[in-house]
């Protein structure tokens, strides 16, 4: 206290001391007084204001097919138990995950034909090509697969969603087939699933002849189909390799597959033609195709492929 210091008779009263020591400073003028900033407002903590439901974060993504929350994974709705249960097939599930809803038995069945007849046609069409030369290059199953894959388009497997446009505006917009293939021809405009490099009348291809025998047993009713024939009747009268093929054939059962099977609405099926449905299944049955090339070169040991030079015309 002698050398100038404030010091409070004790412990307890250092408190009011402080306080008379600063009351004294402001009032001599030593300390002036600033009134206290507006306290900022502090975001509510998103954690807690959700758990108590005050708040709910947008989803990054919707998805209205699969849900793997709860005691097991379901598929539109449907437990996994009970698509092994009810054994719907690989049809039955691609019609849940791809459709929203389980198609009718007899539809499923053909989904699983499709899958089946373009699973593969052998080693020399594009897509095999690229995925046996990537597998003889050493590269991984993914890369041979993605590599036949990039081939399919307009002239390799990729012409099922346009010929089942072009059959359906046709037949609904009450075209006659020798008008459809006039009209084509005058617009000079390929008929998307028309002609074989191979397969004529005389030799016929035999997925066209199964899909088109079911088709015709297990569905209502096949007016695209019958449409796309009697197209045939006109072009195989022209050149007898201008047959319905597999990829038309499929399209257009496919179509009449939608419109009669009752699970659709008509702008539905539009739609659905719109998404490349066909498309991905042929992509989804090749796909096991150019896998089994992968596999059997690895299995033969093939070397890396070089192609030679006498298949070759070098022009200067």
């Amino acid at each position: 206290k002698e050398a100038g210091f404030h010091v409070p008779d004790s412990f307890d009263k250092l408190p009011e001391m402080i306080s008379e020591v600063y009351a004294n400073l402001v009032k001599d003028g030593t300390i002036v007084e600033t009134p206290e900033a507006e306290t900022p407002n502090v975001p509510m903590d998103y954690t807690w204001a959700k758990k108590l439901g005050m708040v709910r974060k947008p989803a990054n993504f919707i998805s209205s097919i699969s849900d793997d929350r709860g005691d097991e994974l379901k598929y539109s709705g449907m437990p996994i138990s009970e698509v092994f249960h009810k054994d719907i097939g690989i049809g039955g599930v691609l019609s849940l995950l791809w459709f929203r809803r389980r198609l009718p038995d007899a539809c499923c069945k053909f989904i699983e034909m499709i899958l089946m007849v373009t699973a593969d046609h052998g080693p020399a069409v594009s897509g095999a090509h690229n995925a046996i030369v990537t597998a003889r290059a050493g590269k991984d199953l993914i890369s041979a697969l993605t590599s036949g894959l990039l081939t399919v388009g307009p002239r390799f497997g990729g012409a099922l969603d346009d010929a089942a446009r072009m059959f359906k505006e046709a037949h609904d917009g009450g075209s006659s087939p020798k008008r459809f293939v006039d009209d084509c021809k005058k617009n000079n405009t390929l008929i998307m699933g028309i002609g074989h490099r191979i397969k004529s009348l005389s030799n016929p291809d035999q997925r066209v002849v199964l899909i088109k025998n079911y088709a015709k047993k297990h569905f209502g009713s096949t007016p695209i189909l019958d449409f796309a024939l009697g197209v045939e009747q006109i072009t195989t009268s022209k050149r007898a390799n201008l047959i319905l093929n597999v990829d038309g054939c499929i399209a257009v059962c496919f179509v009449d597959m939608l419109k009669s099977c009752g699970a659709f609405t008509p702008e539905e099926v539009e739609d659905l033609l719109s998404f490349g449905c066909l498309n991905g299944l042929f992509v989804l049955g090749r796909s096991i195709g150019f896998i089994g090339h992968y596999i059997d070169q690895l299995r033969l040991k093939q070397p890396l492929y070089r192609h030679p030079w006498d298949d070759i015309t070098y022009i200067q």
